[in-house]
């Protein structure tokens, strides 16, 4: 029960929709209860069994007296109106209150819809936000299929879990305890027998549905994979076509759907057998409480009931199948959502490990340096980078060289901390970097990486990704400086121009060239430029570090490169060899020292 309480905390926020909803179910069964209690009357007058009561009864809460009472107005009405007036008022007031037991049935789930549908948006909002807000540390970790899946395929198993909650807990028990209130007062004896059976048959059933929730994760795991192996294809198929591997990656994803069909199918036995099972056993009951009463009934063993009572009771029995069966399948769903839940928790639940430090002092202005003190940094146990003690001033250029694995794009990233030191310190302006507004400090930076991230939207949009109030002017103006406005303009859509997923629609260069645009227009006064021109040739790569030469001046840049040209004229090169610093100093003065700067120089590491 626990687990499924789980699923009802995230409603907290609906408490005005689940109290309508609530008594719209209890007006629905009341008005249900009161259609199928009027058989009794119609079966006196039908079957000629109505007894002439003269003197009107004394009304209490006891079925002889009830059942007095309704034979007096029967009875009354035939005298005064006849039989087949009493016969049609009888039907009117049965449409009636059938009428309105599916009015407020309508409302029930005319106020349920906005609770599911706002649910669901609020969940995929919170999922949405927690995923952004994560450490980039995080999905070295995951698969980017996984966390898809948890966005789609899990949040509608939570959707229709909580409708199946709300029924669980509410709609369906209530329906089936009000009716068993109504058996026990019409006949305490005869429902005595309903306390052994129904235990047993939710026993059954509990035991078939136990091994639901392990399927259900199975399930997501298998679709997750299903998803990542497509994301993969669809982004490397140029390499898979290349190498001929289409029956590789093929095979590979038909393992994986053939394994997601199998669990199917095993979730799917046991859930599609809820309903029948439940039909099964209700028959079972209701065919015992027919031989038990009829015999009990015929044989005069004090039950004082007669034939129109006891239809009638058996009528509303039949009532409880129903909801016994909603609810059993809505337990299945449950346990389905609640491994749903589990899943879309470990990401909602996970502590990030950058704290935003949203009162933080902002950094409205960076004025004097970067320093990193004695900086470490670990990643699962693995040492990164070692006793890093740099200073970067305001407008200098200071550039990253070293093999790979070095720690070059590491030590970069800590500095919009994308990762945090796990020793020493890193200060900007004096103050440790912790210390500011997270938002602040990332909005005194621009970043240019070695492989272009772009969006499948328009070029405009593309460009002022960083600041959203840009005006054209400023959009172009950018692009100019960036050597872009050049191949923008020859599109059909100039700026309007949608570039295709992940930029698809454009070169390397051109690609390249956009990004350095949207960090010209943010206009950040420290720049990161992570290998932004290894990847192109000859041509792309004149024009692209001609806008990067552009970009550099009276900015505090960072620059990892491969490329000679890039970093030559820094004012510090630092080359690092296993997370420490080997050498550092510009670049003739490593030339001299003839160590591993000048190595990489002369095998062509750096052209």
């Amino acid at each position: 029960m626990k687990k499924y309480i789980g699923l009802l905390k995230y409603l907290k926020a609906y408490k005005k929709n689940i109290i309508l909803y609530f008594l719209s179910v209890v007006a629905s069964i009341i008005f249900s209860i009161a259609s199928i209690a009027m058989l009794f009357p119609f079966l006196e007058i039908i079957f000629g069994t109505k007894q002439v009561i003269t003197q009107q009864p004394e009304l209490t809460l006891n079925t002889s007296s009830i059942i007095n009472y309704l034979q007096y107005i029967v009875s009354n009405l035939v005298q005064t109106k006849g039989s087949t007036f009493t016969l049609a008022t009888v039907c009117i007031f049965i449409v009636t209150a059938i009428f309105f037991k599916n009015l407020f049935l309508y409302i029930s789930f005319y106020v349920l819809t906005p609770l599911r549908n706002g649910f669901s948006m609020r969940m995929r909002k919170e999922l949405f936000e927690k995923i952004l807000g994560l450490p980039i540390g995080y999905f070295t970790e995951q698969k980017k299929g996984d966390l898809m899946s948890r966005l789609t395929n899990d949040m509608a198993e939570l959707e229709t879990a909580v409708n199946c909650t709300l029924e669980g807990f509410i709609k369906e028990p209530l329906t089936i305890i009000f009716y068993l209130v109504v058996l026990f007062f019409i006949s305490f004896k005869l429902s005595l027998s309903l306390l052994i059976l129904l235990p047993i048959s939710g026993f059954i059933i509990g035991r078939v549905s136990k091994s639901l929730k392990k399927h259900s994760t199975t399930i997501a795991e298998k679709y997750s994979e299903g998803l990542s192996i497509t994301e993969e294809t669809l982004s490397g198929l140029r390499v898979i076509k290349s190498f001929t591997a289409e029956n590789f990656i093929s095979k590979k994803f038909f393992t994986s759907n053939e394994e997601l069909f199998v669990a199917r199918n095993k979730i799917n036995f046991r859930k599609d057998i809820a309903s029948p099972l439940s039909e099964v056993l209700g028959i079972i009951t209701l065919s015992i409480i027919l031989w038990l009463g009829g015999s009990l009934i015929l044989e005069n063993k004090g039950f004082n009931l007669n034939g129109s009572a006891f239809i009638t009771y058996i009528a509303i029995f039949t009532q409880i199948i129903n909801p016994a069966k909603s609810l059993s399948s809505a337990f299945y769903a449950m346990q389905k959502g609640t491994a749903a839940l589990h899943r879309i928790e470990s990401v909602l639940l996970t502590e990030n490990t950058i704290d935003e430090n949203i009162h933080g002092k902002k950094l409205d202005h960076f004025n004097d340096s970067i320093e990193f003190k004695n900086v470490g940094f670990a990643y699962n146990d693995v040492t990164i980078l070692n006793n890093i003690n740099l200073k970067i001033e305001k407008g200098k250029t200071i550039a990253l060289v070293g093999s790979s694995g070095a720690g070059k794009s590491t030590l970069a990233d800590l500095v919009p901390r994308f990762h945090d030191v796990t020793s020493g310190e890193l200060l900007v302006d004096g103050l440790n970097i912790k210390a500011y507004n997270l938002n602040s400090l990332r909005k005194q930076m621009s970043i240019v990486t070695q492989e272009p991230i772009l969006f499948n939207d328009t070029i405009a949009n593309n460009i002022k990704l960083g600041v959203q109030n840009a005006t054209d002017n400023e959009i172009e103006e950018a692009a100019k400086v960036a050597n872009a406005y050049s191949f923008i303009i020859k599109k059909d859509d100039g700026f309007n121009s949608n570039i295709g997923d992940r930029g698809s629609k454009l070169s390397g260069g051109e690609k390249q060239r956009l990004t350095i645009a949207r960090a010209i227009l943010k206009n950040s006064p420290i720049l990161i430029l992570d290998e932004a021109t290894s990847s192109l040739d000859t041509e792309s790569e004149r024009l692209v570090q001609d806008a990067i030469n552009k970009m550099m001046l009276n900015r505090t840049t960072i620059v990892i490169a491969h490329r000679l040209s890039t970093i030559r004229h820094a004012d510090e090169i630092i080359v690092l060899d296993k997370g420490n610093i080997a050498e550092r100093g510009n670049h003739d003065t490593l030339m001299q020292a003839n160590g591993i700067y000048k190595k990489l120089v002369d095998m062509q590491e750096l052209k």
